[in-house]
C-alpha cells in the first residue's frame, strides 16, 4: 500500500525524536525546518503606528505565544519602536501554526530574545520570569481555530485554561507590574442582527469550546485581580486579520485556495458574519492600552466592519480575477460544506471605552484584504512548510502533525495497531475513503 504524496511529491513522516507517535501519512509542521534567510529578509516589515512615552515602571516585557500571528506584530512592534526603552522576550513553545520567520528579522536587535518554551510547564514559566527579570507580561498565547476546538477540546482546555492559570501563578509569585490577558469578542456569545452593541460588562456566554475555554480562562484572570489584586487588564477582540496569519483562518485560507485555484470551502450557507480589525490595527489598540490603560479594566478592541463569510468569497474573488457574478461562475469558485456543530451568527461589540483612550481603526477593510492578498501571494506558500492539507475541509491538528479530517478517521486505535507497533499502517477504510476522493491532497 503506497502512502500518500504530499503537496510537494514527498512523502512526509514525524522523526523518531520528534516526540510525536510516528504515523504514516501526514503532515509533520516544524517551525525549525523551513526557516530561511532568502525568505524572511524578503518579507516587508510590518509593525503598528502609535509611539507613547515610555512608562518607568516598564522595562522587560514578556509576550507569550510571541512566534504566532498577532503577537509577532506586538513583538516587533515594541521592539522596533521602543528599541532604548523595552527588553521584548518572545516566549513560544513553536506549534504547528508558529513560524520563527515572524520574528527572524529581530534577532540583531539588542532589545529582542527568543526562548522556547510551553506556558503550561510552571518551570518553563518561572524560569523566563527570573532569568530576564520580567515586570510586564502580554498573554497571547492559545488555542484560537474554533473549527479545531470541536474535535480535540481537551487541548483548548490545557493550553488557553491551564496555561493562563500557570502563567497567572508565576505571575504572582514573581511579582509583576501589569499582566495583560488577551481574550475574544467570541466569549460574549452570539449577538442577534438589530441588537445592540456589547459593552465590556455584558454577560458571557460563550457556545463552543474555544469561547468556552477562553470566557474560562477570563474567570481565573478575574479571581486573581481579586483574590491577590494583580494588575491585570483584560483585552476583547474582534477577529483579527492581515500577514502573517496561519492559513486555518477563513481569509488567509481562502486567499492560498485561490491562489491554488482550488474552490473555497464555505462552511453552512456563508451566512454568519464577523467584525474584522487589520493587525496593524490591533497593534496600535494593544499599544494604547499598555502605556494609557487602567489596570483591572476590561477593554473591546472593536470595528464597525462586519463581513459575512460569503462576502469574503466575493471580495477575493474580485481580487483575484474570477469571475462570480453568475450561479454558474460562483459554483466554479465555491464549494459549500458542512456547517460547525454549532455556529454563532454574529458577534458585536462596543469600543467606547478603548476609543475614549484615543484609539481608532485606521486600515479601511478592503485596503486590508489587499495587502493582506499581496503578501500571500508572495509569500503564502512557504512560510509555514508544508500547507496543504490545512486548506482541507475540518483537518485534525494533534501536536504539530496535521491530517484530512478522512485520513484521521481513517486511522486506527492504538487497540488495533498493537503495544508494540510503532507505526500507523492505513487500514482498509483509509485506502478506500482516499481512492473515492481523488487518492490526492
Amino acid at each position: 500500500m503506497s502512502a500518500i504524496d504530499a503537496t510537494d511529491g514527498t512523502e512526509i513522516e514525524a522523526s523518531s525524536n520528534s516526540g510525536t507517535k510516528h504515523r504514516r501519512d501526514s503532515t509533520i509542521l516544524n517551525p525549525r525546518s523551513y526557516l530561511t534567510a532568502d525568505l524572511w529578509k524578503q518579507a516587508p516589515v510590518l509593525k503598528g503606528s502609535t509611539k507613547f512615552e515610555p512608562l518607568p515602571d516598564t522595562k522587560n516585557i514578556l509576550i507569550t505565544g510571541g512566534a504566532g500571528f498577532i503577537a509577532c506584530w506586538f513583538v516587533r512592534h515594541l521592539t522596533l519602536t521602543y528599541p532604548d526603552s523595552y527588553n521584548v522576550v518572545s516566549f513560544d513553545k513553536l506549534d504547528y501554526c508558529a513560524s520563527l520567520n515572524n520574528t527572524r528579522i529581530l534577532d540583531d536587535c539588542p532589545n529582542f530574545t527568543f526562548e522556547q518554551g510551553d506556558i503550561t510547564s510552571p518551570a518553563d514559566v518561572k524560569r523566563c520570569l527570573r532569568k530576564h527579570k520580567i515586570d510586564t507580561i502580554f498573554h497571547f498565547a492559545a488555542q484560537s481555530h474554533v473549527d479545531l476546538s470541536f474535535g480535540n477540546s481537551y487541548q483548548f482546555t490545557q493550553a488557553n485554561v491551564y496555561g493562563t492559570h500557570v502563567l497567572l501563578e508565576r505571575a504572582r509569585e514573581h511579582g509583576i507590574n501589569r499582566f495583560i490577558h488577551i481574550s475574544t469578542d467570541e466569549v460574549y456569545g452570539d449577538v442577534p442582527k438589530g441588537a445592540a452593541d456589547l459593552s465590556e460588562t455584558s454577560i458571557l456566554a460563550p457556545t463552543n469550546p474555544y469561547s468556552a475555554s477562553k470566557a474560562a480562562a477570563e474567570m481565573m484572570v478575574s479571581a486573581y485581580r481579586s483574590s491577590f489584586k494583580l494588575p491585570l487588564i483584560t483585552v476583547r477582540s474582534n477577529n483579527v486579520y492581515g500577514p502573517h496569519q496561519f492559513p486555518e483562518k477563513i481569509i488567509p485560507k481562502f486567499i492560498m485556495l485561490l491562489q491554488r485555484k482550488r474552490k473555497l470551502l464555505v462552511h453552512g450557507d456563508g451566512s454568519p458574519t464577523r467584525r474584522y480589525v487589520y493587525a496593524g490595527d490591533i497593534v496600535n489598540a494593544l499599544d494604547t492600552i499598555l502605556h494609557k490603560g487602567t489596570i483591572g479594566q476590561i477593554y473591546n478592541i472593536a470595528t464597525q466592519d462586519e463581513i459575512s463569510n460569503m462576502e469574503i468569497c466575493s471580495k477575493l474573488l474580485t481580487l483575484f480575477g474570477f469571475p462570480h457574478d453568475s450561479p454558474e461562475d460562483l459554483q466554479k469558485w465555491v464549494q459549500y460544506t458542512e456547517d460547525r456543530p454549532f455556529n454563532d451568527q454574529r458577534y458585536a461589540t462596543d469600543g467606547a471605552k478603548l476609543a475614549a483612550l484615543g484609539w481608532t481603526p485606521k486600515m479601511d477593510f478592503d485596503e486590508g484584504l489587499q495587502l493582506t492578498v499581496d503578501w500571500y501571494r508572495r509569500f503564502g506558500e512557504s512560510w509555514w512548510g508544508d500547507i496543504g492539507r490545512v486548506l482541507t475541509s475540518f483537518p485534525v491538528v494533534e501536536g504539530t502533525e496535521i491530517w484530512t479530517k478522512e485520513e484521521h478517521e481513517a486511522l486506527p486505535s492504538d487497540e488495533e495497531l498493537g503495544l508494540e507497533d510503532n507505526r500507523t499502517m492505513w487500514t482498509k477504510r483509509a485506502l478506500n475513503n482516499l481512492q473515492a476522493s481523488g487518492g490526492t491532497i
